[in-house]
């Protein structure tokens, strides 16, 4: 047995997360079958943030959903702290895009965040994370608030902390600040930092936007064609607490930025 844990292959890191080896996914389709990803390979490691962006229609959410067990693999294999996943693994969390209808309009945002865990641990523990949960994503106070009443940046907070609640080793995150304005984007990303650092949980971030996956990641996965494939893999050196001003205007940054730019690029045109 190797030190990464059963089921890994031979050699593996032992702060290993995810593995995924060659993994193919083929949805029904109107004319049979559709190829949605091909030849996926990629790991994650114990607290990074990898960052995943690419053009629409080249499989991102379906990699989201073969990482978080909602859709199985045609071919391959992935494993999750060593364990195959044959179904949703109860350490991986998803942060969907549409946090309007993710969360529940009649619930308060505290019962929205004690959701996941009803039935499953006692009232007192409930609480108590709950309450950690919405000092973590900076909601104290809006315990008994609506999240019609809300804008949606706090919405998404909400939806952010209904997943720490459960305590996730890794949250898996659907283009989750697609739908706001540009400064409530900004202010999340920077939250995202923060609370990795504070919980130390792995991310995996799907995103149509180069700098923001540049801005976030501790590595970018680019993933282009249909069906998709990983075109390359980039990993981000840039320092670290990052500044929504100062790093972007950093040479690397921009050298980043290009890079993957031409990368997407080169496969659009390929």
């Amino acid at each position: 047995m190797n030190a990464a844990g059963p089921g890994y292959p031979t050699g593996a890191a032992p702060d290993l997360v995810f593995s995924c080896r060659d993994v193919s996914v083929e949805l029904p389709h109107q004319d049979g079958v559709r190829r949605i990803l091909a030849d996926i390979s990629l790991e994650l490691r114990r607290g990074e943030f990898l960052t995943v962006v690419g053009p629409s229609g080249t499989g991102k959410t379906t990699l989201l959903r073969v990482l978080g067990g909602l859709t199985a693999s045609t071919r391959g294999a992935v494993y999750v702290n060593g364990r195959l996943i044959d179904g949703p693994p109860a350490d991986v969390v998803i942060v969907f895009q549409d946090y309007s209808h993710a969360l529940l309009q009649w619930r308060t945002v505290a019962r929205n965040v004690a959701f996941g865990l009803e039935g499953k641990l006692p009232r007192n523990e409930i609480d108590d994370r709950v309450r950690d949960a919405l000092r973590l994503v900076r909601l104290d106070g809006h315990d008994d608030d609506y999240p019609w009443q809300l804008s949606g940046g706090m919405q998404q907070r909400v939806q952010i902390a209904r997943a720490l609640a459960l305590r996730p080793a890794v949250l898996l995150m659907d283009e989750p600040f697609a739908a706001l304005d540009a400064m409530t984007k900004a202010q999340l990303q920077d939250e995202l930092h923060r609370l990795r650092d504070a919980t130390g949980s792995s991310f995996v971030f799907v995103t149509h936007d180069i700098e923001e996956a540049v801005y976030l990641g501790d590595r970018v996965a680019v993933i282009t064609g249909a069906p998709g494939r990983i075109e390359r893999s980039v990993a981000v050196d840039l320092p670290k607490p990052r500044d929504q001003v100062v790093t972007r205007q950093m040479p690397k940054f921009l050298e980043l930025r290009y890079l993957l730019h031409q990368a997407i690029g080169q496969s659009e045109h390929a």
